[in-house]
């Protein structure tokens, strides 16, 4: 008797998502396509008209989104500066990588040479590589951009706020220095009106240069984190005040990319991401972000600090005006680059994994079966799954009820709370995490509950004071 196979839909449409990704991806014999980072400083979810906002003008990303793909269910790793950037780099976990919080002038420490940044990668694959702006992964020698794969660096070397015209601790920072390569070439004492025109302007400069060389461009833009400053063109601009002229400014530098990209017949061989390395910070009030519909912001694991927009653009090869509702996270960028550009991935173990089908297909899930949410000094406090969040019993910072905005640049007050209970959320459905399902999603939660038990062998986990069995130590010098 012969047998006759059925014929399987899902096998078929897997079959032609592969064949068209093969099509639509150009492989390394073809063309290897140019790839330029934008990564932002503290802009909330709300922030942008593709994501909902109406009194910030931000035609050039909200045209990304409109000729490319949009994530609605995007993450970062961490809501905090230089575990943010860790992990986007090196599609590692920065808890694994042992960088947590923000670095300021103080730290001995920062991101081991030894690991591989996505400009390392590419180097490799014979790209030229600059970076632009705000690094904070270490100001010494040792881990500076140059040391981490990046041929030129021009910017600082962490947060703008880490310097004397601070708010709270004036006599606590030294004058904020600007690099060119591994030299201190300037010093910032009270204005920074200079900083995203200047960055901008590099960044076009690099582009021009180096069109006909494969290129990787991270434009690291040092705002809108406060202290705000903005140029002269810009100001007054916005109907949010100063912090919506900083946004319009910044939306302004990508439409200049995107200018130059088709000024020099570079669309259809440029990948342009552009993410925010966490949530808005609250206590800044009329100086802060929108993370609107979302709960808290920058500095709690709540989808308003960990939730981010992320928007991509490849004309030619991501189809206009993809939505993907599926969960994808900054550790997903290095494999994904690696994937589109024919790139080894590094030797050392990565957690992320390669999301371009996510890229091209609205549909397409994450190929991760979950990604953790880690804080503070290694607590794992949440983690997602498909359209389920759950928190694990922790303390957060949550604004005090009551305050009266400020306008001046000052924060306002925050206050602890005490989670005392794990709390399960459908985010899809409740994106705003107000109602707790933990009660009535027992097989899901005993799922989320297995995930989490191997993730906390793995890296460990500060509130149940356990350490991991493949953390990885950070570059230190004496």
């Amino acid at each position: 008797m012969i047998k006759v196979k059925t014929w399987n839909p899902l096998k078929w449409g897997m079959l032609m998502l592969w064949i068209s990704l093969a099509i639509s991806f150009p492989t390394l014999a073809q063309d290897r396509p140019n790839v330029i980072l934008i990564f932002v400083d503290d802009m909330g979810y709300g922030d942008l008209g593709a994501y909902g906002a109406e009194d910030i003008a931000t035609p050039n990303l909200d045209q990304m989104a409109e000729n490319g793909v949009k994530f609605t269910n995007f993450y970062v790793s961490q809501a905090v500066c230089s575990a943010s950037r860790a992990s986007l780099l090196t599609g590692t976990y920065a808890n694994r990588l042992g960088i947590h919080g923000a670095l300021d002038h103080t730290a001995k420490h920062g991101l081991n040479p030894e690991e591989i940044t996505i400009a390392e990668m590419l180097k490799e694959q014979g790209y030229q590589t600059a970076m632009f702006g705000k690094w904070h992964l270490g100001h010494h020698p040792p881990f500076l951009p140059t040391k981490q794969g990046f041929d030129e660096f021009y910017g600082i070397p962490y947060s703008n706020d880490m310097w004397p015209q601070h708010p709270q601790t004036k006599n606590y920072y030294p004058p904020l220095p600007l690099f060119f390569n591994d030299n201190v070439v300037d010093t910032l004492h009270n204005d920074q009106s200079r900083l995203t025109t200047e960055l901008t302007e590099r960044a076009v400069n690099f582009i021009q240069r180096k069109k006909d060389q494969p290129f990787f461009l991270y434009l690291a833009h040092p705002m809108p984190h406060v202290p705000l400053f903005v140029s002269e063109k810009f100001r007054g601009k916005s109907k949010r005040g100063l912090y919506g002229d900083v946004l319009m400014e910044i939306d302004w530098s990508v439409g200049q990319i995107l200018k130059t990209l088709r000024d020099n017949g570079l669309e259809e061989k440029t990948l342009v991401i552009f993410i925010s390395d966490n949530g808005p910070w609250l206590s800044f009030s009329g100086h802060a972000g929108s993370a609107y519909p979302l709960r808290e912001g920058k500095g709690t694991s709540w989808d308003g600090g960990v939730k981010v927009p992320a928007l991509m653009y490849w004309k030619g090869k991501i189809p206009a005006g993809t939505v993907q509702t599926n969960p994808a996270m900054t550790i997903d960028m290095l494999p994904t680059i690696a994937k589109l550009t024919r790139a080894d991935l590094p030797k050392l173990p990565i957690d992320g994994k390669d999301i371009s089908t996510m890229i091209l297909d609205a549909k397409a899930k994450s190929p991760q079966e979950a990604y953790f949410i880690y804080y503070n000094r290694n607590e794992l406090q949440a983690m997602v799954m498909g359209d389920w969040k759950l928190y694990f019993p922790h303390s957060y910072r949550s604004l005090v009820p009551g305050q009266t905005p400020r306008s001046d640049g000052l924060p306002i007050d925050y206050y602890m709370i005490k989670m005392e209970e794990m709390e399960l959320y459908h985010v899809t459905s409740d994106p705003s995490e107000t109602t707790n399902l933990i009660a009535q999603q027992s097989q899901i939660l005993e799922k989320m509950l297995r995930l989490a038990e191997s993730v906390r062998i793995d890296m460990g986990d500060a509130l149940q004071n356990r350490d991991g069995k493949n953390n990885r130590n950070p570059g230190r010098v004496d």
